[in-house]
């Protein structure tokens, strides 16, 4: 059974840092996409990043270039660290895992790539 549990959410001020971090179980070898999307209030879940696995490659979205970063360990697991936070990142933050046969790089933060996710940890930034 998959499992994806993400920690390190809290509440910080504009220009603050939080690491974000994803534990993975019961992930297969056919997983090679690992993910961090988010979600703010009144708005649709939206792609961060994506890490294709054969690559070690991340793909991710123009609004957090240059200020989040992911890095992965052997087992699955991912790491979020996030620099210079703005009040427009405030969102649930969720990470997930799935499948990339081709595509890379564009269909990195296509969610329907994604058939594992977790259950979210909260980020807010105060102005």
């Amino acid at each position: 059974q998959v499992q994806l549990v993400e920690s390190g959410g809290g509440s910080v001020q504009a220009g603050g840092s939080l690491r974000l971090s994803c534990v993975a179980s019961g992930l297969t070898d056919s997983t090679n996409l690992l993910g961090w999307f988010r979600q703010a209030p009144g708005k649709e879940r939206e792609g961060v990043v994506g890490i294709w696995t054969p690559f070690g490659a991340a793909v991710y979205a123009d609004s957090v270039k240059g200020r989040f970063t992911i890095s992965r360990d052997n087992a699955k697991n991912t790491y979020l660290e996030m620099i210079n936070l703005k009040p427009e990142d405030t969102a649930m933050y969720y990470c997930a895992a799935g499948r990339l046969d081709s595509g890379f790089p564009r269909q990195s933060l296509d969610q329907s790539k994604y058939n594992h996710w977790g259950q979210g940890t909260q980020v807010t930034v105060s102005s």
